[in-house]
């Protein structure tokens, strides 16, 4: 099977899980108690009215026929009407996708940087001081809840040192990029960076845990075996050694944790969000869920779903480079 034909099938079997998504969010809403339409009118509201709202967002249709209109509305990029705002969905989403991105990507870097050469030094020097160290790094960053952290955080870091911004998200990427192309001006692109400083350790510290530990195991099983003494033996730096032959061979079970724990940095930080009122799609999805806002909720969910099929038909194609068998599989 060629690279190509391989990428087709997991682009097919990609679109499958999306519409699989698709069809459980849509039936939920009739899963759940309550009517959508009961956030929308006044509580005093006389069933005549419930009734017109009802035909206008047509809930008064058949079920089978709403489900055939959202599809093919869904095949357009329309996600519909918000129902606790007068916007489309699509534009909502899209004005907070940017800010889930990037705090999720600042997560991720966060994570490779420090995790990696962590868990290789930790390998390479098993039982000694560093080891027992990045341990402790490590049971630390998976036992400690991220909401407890943020707020510690913020206490410490930010009220009593008033070193780093807490809350919001004042600049966008494009802007301070706008403003380094056209001025020059480094200063904004720190300025975008520091907003993100709390908020990505406090994503980002579990996924750094688990990726050190799983570096670190995963070395201590390649480093023994033939090819690394063959390369010693030929004497090839150390360094080299571990970086360039050993930590390859374990990369594919890194970049399995890393891929999804993308997605699930996509959509799962809703905690971290509220927290320092980061305005992504975690925080969207809250407040859609406190108004009742169905077509919002769907269009959210659909949206990290997709973002998870995404990541991992790339986390597919990156086995495919580091490993050719996988394609012949």
């Amino acid at each position: 099977m060629g690279f190509a034909k391989f990428l087709l099938k997991r682009i097919l079997q990609g679109v499958l899980v999306i519409w699989g998504v698709v069809t459980v969010v849509f039936f939920l809403r009739f899963l759940t108690p309550g009517d959508p339409t009961s956030a929308l009118v006044p509580p005093d509201a006389g069933q005549e009215v419930r009734d017109r709202l009802r035909e206008n967002l047509g809930l008064d249709e058949p079920l089978y026929v709403q489900y055939y209109d959202y599809l093919t509305d869904l095949a357009v990029g329309d996600f519909g009407q918000s129902m606790a705002i007068d916007r489309e969905v699509s534009s909502l989403i899209l004005a907070r996708l940017p800010a889930t991105i990037e705090l999720a990507v600042a997560s991720t870097i966060v994570a490779i940087v420090i995790a990696i050469p962590l868990g290789v030094i930790s390998a390479r020097r098993r039982h000694e001081p560093v080891d027992y160290g990045a341990t402790l790094f490590s049971l630390f960053g998976i036992s400690t809840p991220n909401f407890w952290l943020g707020v510690m955080l913020i206490i410490f870091v930010a009220v009593h040192v008033d070193f780093l911004p807490t809350t919001g998200r004042q600049m966008a990427l494009s802007t301070a990029a706008a403003a380094l192309v056209s001025e020059g001006s480094v200063s904004e692109l720190g300025r975008w960076a520091a907003q993100l400083v709390l908020p990505s350790i406090t994503l980002g510290t579990y996924f750094t845990a688990l990726i050190t530990r799983l570096t670190r195991s995963g070395m201590l099983e390649e480093i023994n075996k033939a090819y690394v003494k063959a390369c010693r033996a030929k004497g090839l730096p150390e360094t080299l050694t571990l970086y360039k032959h050993v930590l390859r061979n374990t990369l594919i079970p890194i970049i399995t944790v890393l891929g999804l724990q993308l997605g699930t940095l996509i959509g799962g930080a809703v905690i971290t969000e509220s927290i320092f009122a980061w305005p992504g799609l975690g925080r969207f999805l809250i407040t859609s869920i406190n108004n009742r806002d169905w077509t919002s909720i769907q269009g959210t969910i659909i949206v990290i779903g997709a973002g998870f099929v995404v990541i991992n038909i790339a986390v597919d194609a990156l086995y495919a480079y580091l490993d050719p068998r996988v394609v012949t599989d």
